[in-house]
């Protein structure tokens, strides 16, 4: 096993050397570039891209196309990216579901260490545990409480099977010891709006996507999942703080089809970590309660390959592999 985790990371080490074929950092690009979401419109991932990628033609020069490609967890908009021509007109932006859910499967179509060249983490940000106001809960404790009161009775919904969402969730679960139904819908949309309809009374959902909702009373936040707070609501406690140990972060980060030239990677990687840190954008990254990160690609490279192994263990543990 360790053998094997050494070659798929010397491998993805490989793919960040691209081929040198190449392309000139300042004749690229030439025409549009092409951005995959595997993710629906409106989602936590979607919301934080747009903000960088609806500035981006104006710092290119050329149009970028946003290609939401949804469906099975992230996997079919991931291997569309995987199989695209290397040539700097594709790239991939898509968070913490490229590690999850490869895991998931026994096969699939692409390897997220294999088949793609880091580019950078543009940034990170807590899910929020969600419940309709008209559930009787205000905290982890009372979900807890209520949940081993009433032992498979509560649902909690998720955008779909091994994504994100559920595997966040999941693992409260596990950790907490419930007994509580997982129902899947398709897309991060989908569950939003029955939460805010009250269909469905409990859900893991990232900030960006929910936090005006809380702000209007329409959802309650009762945590985040990462380990600290979040700087936006400072008042919302850790799921951590009640089950110790617990952690879990939306990423964002952008990828391209391994074998992409480094003119292009480095031109991207530039121009995306100069718009991360422009007021504008930082302030709307802010409201959204997001940290920006902006990595290079070497360190991306590293800690996707940690990423990856890390909830490979979890979907192990809790013995989520599905095929």
């Amino acid at each position: 096993m360790k053998r094997c985790v050494c070659s798929l990371l010397a491998v993805f080490a490989l793919g960040m050397l691209f081929t040198t074929s190449a392309i000139a950092a300042e004749s690229y690009p030439n025409k549009p570039v092409r951005m995959i979401i595997p993710f629906g419109a409106g989602g936590s991932t979607d919301v934080l891209i747009r903000i960088i990628a609806t500035r981006l033609p104006k710092v290119l020069g050329q149009q970028v196309v946003i290609d939401n490609r949804t469906g099975a967890g992230s996997l079919i908009g991931t291997e569309i990216a995987a199989k695209s021509n290397p040539d700097g007109y594709t790239l991939l932006a898509t968070g913490t579901p490229f590690v999850i859910v490869p895991n998931l499967y026994k096969k699939t179509p692409f390897h997220p260490l294999r088949d793609f060249a880091p580019i950078m983490e543009m940034a990170s940000q807590p899910y929020g545990l969600v419940v309709h106001p008209s559930l009787p809960v205000k905290s982890v404790k009372d979900l807890i409480a209520l949940a081993k009161k009433e032992p498979g009775k509560l649902d909690y919904a998720s955008s779909g099977q091994g994504g994100a969402m559920h595997l966040f969730q999941a693992l409260f679960v596990s950790m907490a010891g419930l007994d509580m139904v997982h129902v899947p819908y398709k897309g991060s949309g989908p569950v939003r709006s029955d939460l805010l309809g009250g269909q469905i009374k409990i859900g893991c959902i990232g900030l960006s996507s929910i936090i005006n909702h809380h702000k209007a009373g329409q959802l309650r936040i009762i945590a985040v999942t990462t380990a600290k707070r979040s700087s936006e609501l400072p008042n919302i406690p850790s799921i951590g703080e009640t089950v110790p140990g617990y952690d879990a972060a939306l990423w964002t980060g952008l990828l391209a089809p391994r074998g992409t030239p480094a003119a292009a990677i480095q031109r991207i990687h530039s121009e995306v970590t100069k718009l991360l840190q422009t007021p504008e954008v930082r302030k709307a990254y802010e409201k959204l309660g997001t940290d920006i990160v902006a990595t290079d690609p070497k360190t991306f490279g590293k800690f996707v390959a940690a990423e990856y192994a890390k909830w490979g263990k979890v979907v192990r543990d809790l013995k989520l592999v599905v095929r």
